[in-house]
């Protein structure tokens, strides 16, 4: 048992918000990070893109504008200014420890454009390994202990108060509860529900699953956002995401005869917000029966391998060219607007010392559709936010210890189970649904949630349960959730 250690922040996560709480943390102060497997098992590990941020001040209102307008109406205005303004401190604070990002040759940063941005403000690092980049420098810098192979079974909770989280360590097949006087949720999204992902594999949905379980409110849970160019052929669940700053900086979107079709659908072009570019994608393809390519020759060699060395590299493992060959390419669920509802500070409302952060949380601030590279931004922010709230309020509490139960975790035909629901999610709850079909989805899960089945798959399922059932409520097409009837 570890009820007679009290940790003074247990953070769920190693992602770029749960280790920058950790950091917002006082190194004498007793952090527990825990981390599902390794610590690198995260979407910022993979994040290639950048960091958006504003440029100089003036920057910051049109920052704002293009979030506002990405989202198409859902945002929280406040939250939006909130991520756009304080951003810009973030980051230099981000610089100021340390970090470094791309430069030129005089030694400024580099800026890049993304879709969907009035104009040049994403910075990257290590060409198209920001996220890695970021991560490494994170966990340099982390003083904190970390809790690996650890998969967060269950929060103790009481009443107002979350008094620590169960986990199950893969390692020793063991459960056991830990104790603190705050916990942040930093787990991401929903990759693992869906057949074609850009996630971690770690990244199944199990906290928000634990949430619906304690009565917390998941909110927006349709806004699931689509990646448009990504590789799908490679072997496992996660597929290679080829990033937005490649189209940003002149790769375009083809089809079988070079005919770029994305500005039938929009005068942007491949520049259109990446909702616009997924349907349009999943349109043509319907349309036509024509492949789908990402073109590079807008690319010398030298410019190519220097700017997306990752992708480079990747791609050449699975025998690609580039900047060369054109890559077939097709949309794969990459983001969750939605998550568990919280304050500006990352508080769940109802609790006094729980926090949600990053993607797991939802303060609107995507509203229903996420800007290119406003993620990472958002990890910075509201992570510091959360802990800089937790500081304020100092909430002390009495102790209650919980006893150390392992329920069933995993039953037999799980791992089928789990299988048949991201084909589910795929096709009938992805990047264009209908009312029938998520009928049809709804009744499949449900009859798989009345089987024999472990908690972890309960979870995943009670979660794809939330997001059908958000997605039937919203009878019109808005962002990324897109619903039209089944013959049109």
């Amino acid at each position: 048992m570890n009820q007679r250690r009290v940790y003074d922040a247990i953070i769920i996560g190693s992602g770029i918000a749960g280790l920058n709480a950790a950091h917002a943390f006082d190194k004498n102060k007793d952090v527990l990070i825990i981390c599902k497997e390794n610590s690198w098992d995260c979407n910022t590990f993979y994040a290639q893109g950048g960091v958006a941020v504003a440029v100089d001040e003036k920057d910051i209102p049109s920052h704002i504008a293009d979030t506002l307008s990405a989202g198409a109406g859902l945002c929280d205005e406040k939250a939006v200014e909130i991520l756009c303004r304080e951003g810009r401190d973030e980051v230099a604070d981000l610089i100021a420890r340390g970090m470094e990002f791309d430069k030129d040759e005089k030694g400024e940063i580099l800026y890049t454009k993304e879709a969907a941005h009035s104009r040049n403000r994403i910075i990257h690092a290590g060409g198209d390994a920001t996220g890695r980049e970021i991560h490494h420098f994170l966990m340099r810098e982390n003083p904190h202990q970390l809790l690996y192979h650890s998969t967060v079974i269950d929060l103790l909770i009481d009443g107002a108060f979350c008094h620590g989280v169960r986990i199950y360590n893969e390692i020793d097949k063991q459960c056991r509860n830990y104790y603190a006087k705050s916990v942040i949720i930093a787990s991401g999204g929903i990759g693992a529900l869906y057949a074609y992902h850009t996630n971690s594999k770690t990244i199944s949905a199990e906290m928000q699953g634990i949430a619906l379980e304690h009565g917390i409110a998941l909110r927006d849970m349709e806004m699931t956002q689509f990646h448009p160019t990504v590789f799908i052929h490679n072997k496992g669940a996660r597929k290679q995401l080829l990033t937005e700053a490649l189209r940003g900086e002149g790769a375009t979107i083809v089809d079988e005869n070079g005919y770029r079709f994305l500005f039938d659908y929009d005068e942007r072009g491949e520049l259109s917000p990446r909702s616009v570019v997924s349907k349009a994608i999943f349109d043509y393809k319907a349309k036509t029966g024509q492949k789908v390519y990402l073109d590079f020759q807008n690319f010398d060699d030298a410019f190519f391998k220097e700017r997306f060395p990752t992708i480079y590299f990747n791609m050449k493992d699975v025998g690609y060219n580039l900047p060369h060959d054109r890559v077939p390419i097709s949309p794969a669920f990459h983001y969750m607007m939605g998550g568990i509802k919280t304050d500006l500070n990352g508080k769940i409302p109802g609790f006094e010392n729980l926090y949600a952060i990053g993607e797991v949380a939802s303060t609107r601030v995507h509203g229903a559709n996420r800007l290119a590279s406003n993620s990472l931004l958002e990890g910075l922010v509201f992570s510091k936010r959360a802990v800089r709230d937790i500081l304020e309020r100092g909430v002390y509490f009495k102790l209650k210890t919980f006893e150390e139960k392992c329920d069933d975790l995993i039953k037999e035909g799980d791992h089928q189970r789990k299988d048949l629901l991201r084909e589910i999610m795929w096709n009938d709850v992805s990047i264009v649904r209908t009312q029938e079909g998520l009928a049809e989805a709804l009744g499949k899960i449900e009859t798989h949630l009345r089987e024999n089945i472990g908690k972890l798959l309960r979870l995943r399922l009670l979660v794809s349960k939330e997001i059908v059932k958000s997605a039937m409520l919203r009878k019109e097409s808005l962002g990324a959730h897109t619903i039209t009837s089944s013959d049109s």
